[in-house]
This record gives structure tokens, sequence and C-alpha cells, in this order.
């Protein structure tokens, strides 16, 4: 059974999707959208990721301890799971992920896994920038990026 609930935070109102006892999607939420599938309802996982979120977003948490359910192609995989290697505060650019996942020549692609990553925060697609160091492309928008990395070198 999938189960989802949303809560206003300093980013604005997320969404976290709990699926198989899992954190399965964590994401912005732009309008007053709701969730078409499962049941919305806090369970116990839900509202210990949004605890975790903010604690993060406080900057008070530098690591997150929740299980994921992270779905997607087998090159989304790699990225994602790349991702969650790249320590709190550091960054790490497109070019650098693909040579980590062996595909050298791959980092447009890696920018569109970063894009398509469904668990926002918990994995770090924030902490991914362009090789001139510059940010570029966030699903949650750059403004929500440049804050998060902000937050980050406190």
């Amino acid at each position: 059974m999938e189960y989802w609930n949303t809560y206003k935070t300093k980013i604005g109102t997320l969404i976290i999707v709990e699926n198989e006892d899992r954190i399965s999607k964590i994401e912005t939420v732009k309008t007053n959208m709701e969730y078409s599938k499962g049941e919305k309802v806090e369970t116990r996982l839900i509202k210990k990721a949004y605890e975790q979120i903010t604690e993060y977003l406080e900057g008070k948490r530098k690591e997150f301890t929740l299980p994921l359910l992270i779905k997607g192609t087998t090159f989304q995989e790699k990225v994602w799971n790349e991702l969650l290697k790249i320590p709190y505060g550091e960054t790490k650019t497109y070019v650098e992920i693909a040579k980590k996942i062996g595909k050298e020549k791959a980092s447009r692609a890696v920018g569109g896994a970063c894009h398509n990553n469904p668990i926002m925060i918990v994995v770090p697609c924030h902490r991914v920038i362009g090789s001139n160091k510059k940010l570029v492309g966030y699903a949650g928008g750059l403004d929500i990026k440049e804050m998060l990395l902000k937050l980050e070198q406190k």
C-alpha cells in the first residue's frame, strides 16, 4: 500500500510518499494538487521523514536515516546511488558523477537523472553543479538549490 502526506516547510509544501515501508518520493508541490495514488495518512515513517527534513532545514541534521525505495532506470538508479555518497557540504559536477558511474561522456544524462530524482534533499541532487562550478538545473528551482547549498556551507 502507498501512503502520502503533505507538509509546509521553509522551502514550500512537500509531499512525502511511503511505499513498501520505505520512502519513495519527496518533492515540492507547486499547486494544491492531491496525490492520486494511495491513501493520505501520516504514517510513522512519513512523520519521521518530515521530522528529519525539518531538522536538516534548521541546520541540525547532516545525514538521513530513512529506508528508501529508489525506482528508476538502471542508469538513473546508478546516478541516484552515487548522489547518496556526496558528503554534506560538498559538491560534485555532473561530469564527476558520470565518471564515477563509468559513463564518462554521459554528463547530460546525469543531469536528466538528477532532474528526475524522486527523493529530493535525501538523495542530494542539489549537491551536483556545473563544470564551471555554477548552479545549473534543479527540479525544485535554482533558488531552493542555492538555499540548500548555503545551508550546508554554514
